[in-house]
């Protein structure tokens, strides 16, 4: 599971650079996201615009970092793919997720 991540003042933003998030990686997804996400402070902002298929393993390993980071920080979404946006809505997690219509600029950020 390949994920990129940029820090600014208090955003880590995480790009997933894989086409698919499912049961064959969710284990190493939620592994590389705790590794990731579990020394860094403030808000966290998943970048899916590269991922075009997600299942409910997938779905559940993105919720599993919600609950990680909870309470102190905040987990939300960007630029999520028509297919994935489709299966948030269908599940109503669009509800339970800030989805963000593109990722944050970052052009400033450094690279982790």
């Amino acid at each position: 599971m390949e994920l990129q991540s940029t820090r600014t003042r208090d955003t880590l933003l995480v790009r997933v650079e894989e086409d698919r998030i499912d049961a064959a990686v969710a284990i190493q997804f939620k592994d590389a996201m705790r590794e990731l996400a579990g020394t860094a402070a403030g808000r966290v902002t998943l970048d899916l615009g590269k991922v075009r298929f997600i299942d409910s393993s997938g779905l559940g390993a993105i919720v599993w970092v919600l609950k990680f980071l909870a309470p102190a920080r905040e987990l939300e979404l960007a630029n999520l793919t028509p297919n994935v946006e489709r299966v948030f809505k269908l599940t109503r997690m669009n509800e339970v997720f800030r989805i963000l219509p593109t990722a944050p600029d970052a052009a400033n950020a450094d690279t982790v």
